[in-house]
């Protein structure tokens, strides 16, 4: 049985888009300037669980740790060249019962680099069942293992456990939520062994704190399809997002190009970036935030297009009630051609300042830091040049549609009076 809770935050920005006209981004890049063909090789790194608990008899009949063996056995054979594979294991060389020395029990069995598979099978066949599970210290490791050698690139995690951290209160929950606050665009993808509800619990949650997947695993071809599954994923070219970091205010706000950017927005706050939009070009943006954690009811997310001023543009909202993992809004915005300023120079760009809210609020048991994830959306298009187009006919000059509405309204007023007068005086001749 497969579960996956997904962030997926680039395909929630386009959702948001396609809600406002079906008109999604139409030229997403990481980075305006950035050259398509350097993007750095891919990294992922398998995190095994070698605690004692692998040991049980009760995968297909064969021990917890054999299908593991065998699962990494058959993906390390099919990892695609361009993908740097390593592993990393917890609990895998103490035996004994003192906790400080267990919950330090993590070591990289294989670095991060190209695959030899033989050297790295090798590695894999020496591990036997040991001690202790210290989940947080290995993904803390493990995200260090990411940081050496070449930089960017799809960075993946794949976390491969039975049971509980045994470590606490090194909660790995807050673990992964701190390295996804680095902004460093790491992937944490767990797969719980025949796991328990607390274990089921704590591995999604950690999935869920990166944007990863939980998959509950109780056969040896789920465990190895799996696997290769997300070590493949790794290869697939993907929109990195940008890490930024928004102000308290218009004029200190970054200023962003088309792409993907994530940021961290705590509860309640407000947070700007700025975009330069040219004469006859249209800011097409949208917003995404994930509750990686517990939230109260009743909760939204605000995005809104402002001048340099104060003064609104346009917005978009969205809200919800209970149980949701991403909500998302949009707004589009088309500037009007002009042929020049009024000193007969060139019209210049206008500053649009963004501004990212939301209502969430937690209970007081849950940590609220960091802040919740944020991913935008920029792209800055050709403007609409049809009058039919919803952003040159009803978000950009909505008193168009306002004036319409009252001079409908007031000659619908004017005719039903006539005919209410008409049918009472028929009514008294009778």
């Amino acid at each position: 049985m497969i579960t996956r809770q997904r962030l997926a935050a680039g395909a929630c920005a386009a959702l948001a888009a396609l809600a406002l006209g079906g008109l999604a981004p139409t030229g997403i890049a990481a980075a305006a300037d950035e050259p398509a063909g350097d993007t750095p090789a891919p990294k992922v790194e398998l995190v095994l669980d070698v605690s004692g608990s692998m040991r049980a008899r009760d995968i297909d009949g064969d021990s917890r740790m054999a299908a593991a063996k065998q699962a990494f056995n058959e993906v390390l054979d099919a990892t695609p060249e361009e993908v740097q594979l390593g592993i990393r294991t917890l609990g895998a060389n103490y035996p004994g019962e003192d906790r400080k020395t267990g919950c330090k029990d993590t070591e990289q069995l294989y670095p991060i680099g190209p695959l030899d598979r033989t050297e790295a099978k090798t590695a894999v066949a020496t591990l036997q069942p040991t001690g202790w599970t210290p989940i947080g210290p290995a993904l803390l490791k493990a995200a260090d293992d990411m940081d050496k050698g070449e930089a960017g690139g799809t960075r993946r995690i794949v976390l491969i456990s039975d049971g509980e951290d045994t470590c606490q209160p090194l909660d790995p929950c807050e673990v992964a939520r701190e390295i996804a606050a680095k902004g460093i665009g790491l992937t944490i993808d767990t797969l719980g062994l025949v796991a328990d509800a607390k274990t089921r619990a704590q591995l999604s949650c950690i999935a869920d704190a990166t944007g990863g997947t939980y998959t509950s695993v109780r056969h040896k071809e789920e465990l190895s399809d799996r696997v290769g599954q997300l070590v493949d994923r790794a290869a697939d070219p993907v929109v990195t997002p940008v890490a930024t970091e928004g102000a308290a205010q218009c004029a200190d706000a970054p200023e962003l190009k088309s792409g993907l950017y994530t940021d961290r927005e705590k509860f309640g706050e407000h947070r700007y970036y700025r975009v330069d939009v040219e004469p006859g070009k249209e800011l097409r943006a949208s917003v995404s935030i994930a509750a990686d954690r517990a939230v109260n009811r009743d909760y939204g997310v605000l995005l809104r297009a402002v001048t340099k001023s104060g003064r609104e543009i346009v917005r978009g909202q969205e809200s919800g009630d209970g149980r949701t993992d991403v909500v998302s809004t949009g707004l589009r915005y088309p500037k009007a051609e002009q042929d020049s300023d009024d000193d007969g120079g060139e019209a210049q760009a206008e500053t649009v300042c963004l501004q990212v809210s939301n209502s969430y609020s937690a209970p007081a048991s849950v940590k609220t830091t960091p802040g919740l994830p944020v991913e935008l959306t920029v792209d800055v298009v050709d403007g609409p040049d049809a009058a039919s187009d919803v952003a040159a006919f009803g978000l950009g000059r909505g008193w168009w549609l306002l004036g319409t509405l009252v001079v409908v309204g007031f000659l619908a007023g004017v005719l039903w009076g006539w005919v209410s007068r008409w049918r009472v005086a028929v009514w008294r001749t009778n």
